[in-house]
């Protein structure tokens, strides 16, 4: 494997602004997510900014929490986070026409202090997994938010 990152995209009935709006605030997230892993955000700010710190409450068979840093950040453009692993969690935005938006999800294990590991134990394919049901999630949830 030499990327190390995986993307899928999904097109939302809604601007860029409103979807930004959504993965900026991590008390939201657990709205959206189609891991079944994220819960509740348990700390940090209700509106992200480049090197926020925010922690959440998850859940992989047991429960815990983990805190999260914002690594890039283009307002209404690009978000992404990581944690102590480095592999990052990104959003990119792009404006589709008509007020809707482009929105491609990447887990982007390149920067991983594990890598490897990540392979071993199959995250890629999970996160996959994970990214393709949690597009739709996001698209429902922002376009009933936005009133599309």
């Amino acid at each position: 494997m030499t990327e190390r990152h995986v993307s899928r995209d999904i097109v939302v009935d809604a601007p860029p602004s409103a979807v930004f709006a959504v993965l900026a605030d991590p008390h939201e997230h657990g709205r959206f997510d189609g891991s079944g892993t994220v819960r509740d955000a348990v700390a940090g700010p209700d509106r992200l900014a480049l090197g926020d710190r925010f922690g959440m409450s998850m859940r992989l068979g047991v429960p815990y929490t983990i805190r999260n840093e914002v690594v890039e950040f283009v307002q209404d453009r690009r978000i992404a986070w990581r944690h102590f692993g480095h592999h990052r969690w990104r959003y990119e935005l792009e404006p589709a026409g008509e007020g809707s938006t482009k929105v491609t999800e990447t887990f982007d294990w390149s920067t991983s202090r594990i890598p490897m590991l990540l392979e071993l134990v199959g995250f890629p394919a999970t996160n996959t997994r994970a990214i393709e049901a949690t597009l739709p999630r996001l698209k429902a949830y922002v376009e009933d938010r936005a009133g599309a």
